[in-house]
């Protein structure tokens, strides 16, 4: 089949689909010129990850595409249900980048925590001079340990963050679309033991922990799932993280909460605007900051590609 990676794929991947016989464009084409690039190339597949965005006129306009994938969780970049309606085949690859992703987390965590994302920006310039200033403003520090985190959405990446942060020592309660308890499953020097993991109300969830991280998928209407009347439910001094999409949170409010202590500090991988997100958020002291990297790592990437190349390959024997 003729193949798409507009967004890029892999080198294990680009092998894997190359040795099965595919043929597979990587360079990136515009949005505008896109339609014309596929129907030119008679393009069977088009493989995304967020930066390229598949709306309906792109999908009419291309009336002899069979399948699209999107190397990630979130899909929300595609037109899915409609997509699906037109029978183009629309998948994507969950599993992958779990573990990035959780990791990432987990750093944001230990950086807001220990000031670290605030220390690393004002040291290089006033380390030199205000050296015993700094270590008094960086000296009230907090253990993971003992700190209940909650997790709102417990999906692959949901529970491969409760994995590390156990590991560290920390109260896990989960947000999902039942609660109850979930027995979660934790690799540890070898050995696999389960351990219960609560699932709760949001509303229970934010009004208890001191550590709130967020992945769920982007709302359909657009709302934030995070807005002033949850900020207020929260305990003072709480840790806020996303590394799910931009929109679940009101940055607005966000904002609000940081200034006046309610939120202690937040770790953001994700933005309202992107690729340009606001210059109030990227500025705050109390915000620990990544461009959206939490599944871009070369062992996930690599998973994504090998991921992408066995959905092909059971797409094109049907």
């Amino acid at each position: 089949m003729n193949i798409l990676a507009n967004d890029g794929v892999s080198p294990a991947g680009l092998t894997a689909l190359k040795n099965a016989g595919h043929t597979v464009w990587t360079d990136f084409i515009e949005a505008r010129d896109l339609a014309t690039f596929i129907n030119e190339h008679a393009v069977d597949g088009l493989l995304v990850r967020s930066a390229t965005k598949v709306r309906e006129p792109l999908i009419d306009a291309c009336p002899n595409l069979k399948f699209i994938i999107r190397g990630g969780v979130g899909m929300d970049n595609i037109d899915v249900a409609y997509a699906r309606e037109r029978g183009v085949d629309v998948r994507n690859t969950p599993a992958s980048s779990s573990q990035s992703v959780a990791e990432l987390v987990m750093g944001h965590l230990f950086n807001l925590s220990r000031f670290l994302h605030d220390s690393n920006r004002r040291m290089p310039v006033e380390g030199v001079e205000q050296f015993k200033s700094l270590k008094k403003a960086y000296g009230k520090g907090r253990e993971l340990r003992g700190m209940k985190l909650a997790i709102v959405g417990f999906g692959r990446i949901g529970q491969s963050l409760a994995q590390y942060a156990l590991g560290c020592g920390m109260d896990v309660i989960g947000v999902d679309q039942k609660t109850g308890m979930h027995s979660l499953q934790v690799s540890i020097g070898g050995q696999q033991v389960r351990v219960d993991i609560p699932l709760v109300s949001l509303d229970e969830a934010i009004s208890t922990a001191d550590a709130i991280s967020l992945h769920i998928p982007a709302q359909s209407n657009g709302d934030a799932v995070i807005g002033a009347a949850e900020f207020a439910r929260m305990k003072t001094g709480v840790i806020l993280l996303n590394a799910a999409r931009g929109g679940v949170v009101d940055e607005d409010a966000l904002i609000e909460a940081l200034d006046s202590g309610q939120v202690a500090g937040a770790g953001l991988d994700v933005f309202v605007g992107e690729p340009k997100p606001r210059q109030e958020v990227v500025r705050h002291a109390r915000i620990s900051l990544s461009p959206h990297i939490g599944a871009a790592t070369g062992e996930a990437q690599e998973r994504i590609g090998l991921e992408i190349a066995s959905i092909v390959e059971e797409i094109s024997a049907k």
